[in-house]
């Protein structure tokens, strides 16, 4: 078994961490905006109350984004993250990858509606995912290897420019 250790990342989970020229900016400013219009909703319901944006907008991202816990483990040729993907398949998830960023996005499909049930409240309402991982080393975007079970998204990733190991022999003196 190669020994594996967790590595210190530069998280970009919040939606407004991304700046313009990173990978994934646009899709970051469209959940920016859907999030932005929903604290807003909240805002007015409220009767315009200050003093609650922040509580709004995290309440906000809250409904419309899904809170992915990633675990990261890193050896000497590759990345193995893995993503608490509950209730996502195959088709629900898509993973994008750059020489050195990770996204993972998924949308799955709203629930039937249970009749005449109505939900007075829910914590399960997040249908979206949205990660970006800034892996700090280069990996091979064209070598990557994807697979979900059990709600575990589980993405290996390659590094390139480490460059070939080439062991050193000894000469011996000629006379």
């Amino acid at each position: 078994m190669t020994d594996q250790t967790v590595t210190r990342l530069t998280r970009a989970s919040e939606v407004g961490n991304l700046v313009e020229g990173d990978p994934f900016f646009e899709l970051a400013q469209e959940l920016n905006e859907l999030i932005s219009q929903r604290a807003y909703e909240m805002f007015e319901a409220t009767g315009c109350a200050h003093g609650r944006d922040q509580e709004n907008w995290l309440y906000a991202q809250s409904e419309i984004l899904l809170n992915v816990p990633v675990e990261v483990l890193e050896t000497e040729m590759e990345f193995t993250i893995r993503a608490d993907v509950p209730g996502f398949g195959e088709n629900d998830l898509e993973v994008h990858v750059t020489p050195r960023f990770l996204c993972i996005t998924g949308k799955r499909p709203k629930p039937p509606e249970q009749g005449e049930a109505r939900a007075v409240y829910s914590e399960r309402r997040a249908d979206k995912i949205f990660r970006v991982l800034n892996l700090g080393k280069e990996v091979d975007a064209e070598k990557v290897n994807a697979t979900v079970a059990n709600g575990v998204l589980e993405i290996k990733l390659l590094k390139i420019g480490l460059g070939k190991k080439v062991p050193v022999l000894a000469k011996t003196a000629a006379a």
